[in-house]
């Protein structure tokens, strides 16, 4: 039997304690970045075990404010990923640096060491790496490259918390080797992550990079409001960066401190849709299921099948109607960044310059994987999946 209810593909989940800490919030003296912000960017550290954290905006501009901070600037190269949502690259060419794509590993989709290896150059500053899905990338080798050419690293982390490499957390720096630029994280709370501000970001990293990209995240002042405005604040600023204006609200942060209180819970539960996920598909020769190394801990963010298009009679497009007539939401993540009209006029790409990253794209699929879903949820989205299969299965 068919649903008869839309099944959304990713809504938030917010419960009373979120609505109790923004109506707190709300009826206190601070609206805008204030005490919450602080408290959240000191839990969110702790939580992962980051040295210092700061709250801004966005993901988006977590990565900004993270290159300005790193030095980046025009004639600057940074390597990474054309599998990612366009935001990474953005950021690059906001800065008047050229982002420099590179093909993925089939496997995991996420950016493939040695052919980052291949693209650096005596222009190359850093390495951006994407944890796509959730799913950690291969950090020791991309660590190995930013040591030997002295490059940083900055991390794209809006799908991965909280996920773990070899035993340490996504955000976590590891100790700096003999010539690396520093590390940076950024996280994503945006109204369809693990843990969500509705709107939202946090850069992690140690203290003295996160205290650089402060200062780029409000309009370069030596001194924000908060500091400014308290009883033991004073007036008087400076403007020593050309900033961007950037700054988390203490409306968000109160979403921020109860989701980061819940987040455990949360990946739980993400982890067990994922195993009925996986159970159900395993022998299913219509598709293929994502995957999680041995050596890591994914997050989870999404759960990204692929079509294997040479076993059914239609195409993805048509995957994704047909889940649709049966009321199951879905997408994909993502349209490569180089067959986006902006990069691919101005730098010349064609979609097979990056082979691995363009053939995937054609037959991903991300299925629902949230919070409000039920058991029952999970079993129609199963049902859907393998009647589709079976119907037009060639």
């Amino acid at each position: 039997m068919p649903r008869r209810v839309f099944l959304p593909f990713s809504p938030p989940l917010l419960g009373e304690e979120e609505i109790a800490e923004v109506l707190d919030t709300l009826r206190s003296d601070w609206i805008t970045t204030g005490p919450k912000v602080r408290r959240f960017e000191q839990e969110f550290a702790t939580f992962i075990g980051a040295p210092a954290a700061l709250a801004v905006s966005s993901a988006t501009d977590a990565m900004l404010v993270g290159l300005a901070a790193l030095g980046v600037g025009p004639g600057d190269e940074v390597i990474t990923t054309p599998m990612t949502f366009c935001s990474t690259v953005h950021v690059v060419e906001h800065l008047n640096a050229r982002p420099v794509l590179v093909d993925v590993m089939p496997d995991t989709l996420n950016i493939d060491p040695e052919q980052v290896a291949r693209a650096i150059t005596p222009r190359t500053r850093g390495i951006m790496p994407v944890h796509l899905y959730g799913h950690p990338c291969e950090m020791d080798a991309l660590h190995d490259l930013a040591d030997k050419h002295n490059l940083f690293i900055l991390e794209d982390a809006a799908h991965s918390l909280p996920a773990r490499y070899k035993g340490r957390m996504i955000g976590v720096p590891k100790e700096q080797g003999a010539g690396g630029r520093g590390q940076l994280t950024a996280f994503s709370f945006y109204a369809t992550k693990n843990l969500t501000t509705a709107e939202g970001g946090m850069l992690t990293g140690a203290p003295e990079l996160i205290d650089r990209a402060r200062i780029w995240s409000l309009h370069g002042m030596s001194r924000d409001a908060y500091k400014r405005y308290t009883a033991q604040g004073s007036w008087y600023y400076e403007v020593i960066l050309p900033g961007f204006k950037c700054n988390m609200t203490d409306i968000q942060a109160a979403l921020g401190l109860q989701q980061v209180r819940k987040l455990p819970g949360f990946q739980a539960r993400r982890r067990q849709i994922v195993r009925r996920y996986d159970e159900a598909f395993a022998g299913c020769d219509g598709l293929q299921t994502p995957v999680e190394r041995p050596d890591v801990e994914s997050a989870w963010h999404l759960y990204a099948i692929r079509l294997n298009l040479q076993r059914l009679i239609i195409d993805r497009a048509q995957f994704i109607e047909e889940l649709k007539a049966r009321n199951i939401g879905a997408s994909v993540h993502f349209i490569p960044v180089h067959i986006h009209p902006y990069y691919r006029d101005k730098y010349g790409y064609q979609p097979e310059d990056f082979p691995v990253a363009y053939r995937e794209y054609r037959r991903l699929v991300s299925l629902p994987l949230n919070l409000r879903m039920s058991d029952s949820d999970v079993q129609d989205v199963i049902d859907a999946v393998l009647d589709i299969v079976a119907q037009y299965y060639r």
